[in-house]
């Protein structure tokens, strides 16, 4: 149910990131579509800044893992399931990015 909601949330994001400035510049760029950019920009850039860091940390604990893991083959899946995903997630954060870019680029 969690995920299900998660998932909703996400689409309807991407959804408004994507047609909000289409639908809005028929009418001109009233206060409240200024805000809306604005308020996009400012979590786009957060999420960039934040994912960042957020990377190299979880990158570090995995390599720590196994480093450290001493022979135990849990610990060393368990580190590289975590270097792998974070790596992912960074490349997927930062691939929404671009995606978003070049559409902002051929939309206005």
């Amino acid at each position: 149910m969690k995920k299900k909601f998660l998932y909703i949330m996400f689409m309807f994001l991407l959804f408004l990131c994507i047609f909000h400035s289409q639908v809005f510049s028929a009418w001109g760029d009233p206060e409240i579509v200024t805000k809306i950019n604005s308020a996009f920009e400012n979590i786009k850039k957060w999420l960039i800044t934040i994912s960042t860091p957020a990377a190299a940390v979880a990158v570090g604990t995995g390599v720590f893992m196994k480093k450290f893991s001493f022979g135990d083959e849990e610990k060393i899946r368990t580190g590289k399931k975590l270097i792998k995903g974070s790596l992912f997630s960074y490349a997927f954060i930062l691939a929404i990015d671009l995606i978003l870019s070049a559409i902002k680029s051929l939309v206005g």
